[in-house]
């Protein structure tokens, strides 16, 4: 079975699609055929891979509002990836009146499941449609969240957007777990605010352990590779590594 894991949370600047590169990263490592799919119009993580989201001819826009195949660019760091750029703001608008729109994305992956173990998808910081079609896409949702007590807070309308899917368009979705991001353990705010998370999300899903608050994320993804390529001995590598190696147990 292709496990099809969206990475989401609607604030913005929590580390998804960063995460979701340097994830994507450490499951190739460990023999795995996996795609990564772009769905925020911003394409930070078809960025982060090194394309230009400007000069793209074909994006998952494509794929999702007139049934093109999935614009795959295969073996970057070992990662196939279906980038995105700004066109897609205006799929927001023109899903409105698609028919079946709630599948679109789903009927575009279903072409390519039986040549992927993993298939990550990078959700825009929103509730929108486009963040919908790809939890109805999904078998798995995985809920990055910064340290912070506002992000922490936002997490009851994160839930309520994944029990609406879970009741209708897709009742097999189930919560991967949960990771904080950009933790710092010398601010006070971040120590409790793991603590809140570490508490009230564990009956929810797994908790995975945090990712520190780092420049070199931002470093890798300047030079448009994983963290672990910049830096193989950075402390969360090994997180990083722990947390696909608890993906797999998912499958």
């Amino acid at each position: 079975m292709t496990c099809v894991v969206t990475l989401f949370n609607q604030s913005g600047g929590v580390g998804k699609s960063s995460l979701a590169m340097n994830l994507a990263y450490h499951l190739q490592e460990r023999k795995h055929r996996v795609l990564l799919v772009d769905m925020d119009p911003q394409g930070s993580l078809t960025t982060f891979m090194g394309l230009d989201p400007t000069s793209l001819k074909q994006t998952v826009y494509d794929s999702i509002l007139h049934s093109q195949p999935l614009p795959v660019h295969s073996k970057i760091h070992g990662i196939d990836l279906a980038p995105a750029n700004i066109n897609l703001s205006a799929a927001e608008l023109e899903l409105v009146v698609a028919d079946m729109r709630d599948v679109r994305l789903k009927e575009a992956l279903e072409a390519v499941l039986d040549q992927y173990d993993f298939i990550l998808i990078d959700c825009p910081p929103s509730l929108g449609l486009l963040s919908y079609i790809s939890l109805v896409a999904s078998t798995h949702v995985l809920v990055p969240i910064q340290t912070q007590y506002k992000a922490f807070c936002g997490t009851e309308l994160l839930l309520s957007t994944v029990a609406r899917v879970r009741s209708r368009p897709n009742r097999k979705l189930q919560i991967a777990g949960f990771i904080p991001t950009m933790y710092d353990g010398r601010n006070v705010q971040d120590a409790r605010t793991l603590q809140a998370i570490q508490e009230q999300l564990t009956k929810v899903g797994i908790v995975y352990p945090p990712i520190p608050r780092s420049t070199a994320f931002a470093d890798a993804s300047e030079d448009h590779v994983p963290l672990a390529v910049l830096n193989r001995k950075h402390p969360a590598v090994p997180i990083l590594k722990k947390i696909a190696q608890s993906l797999e147990k998912i499958k």
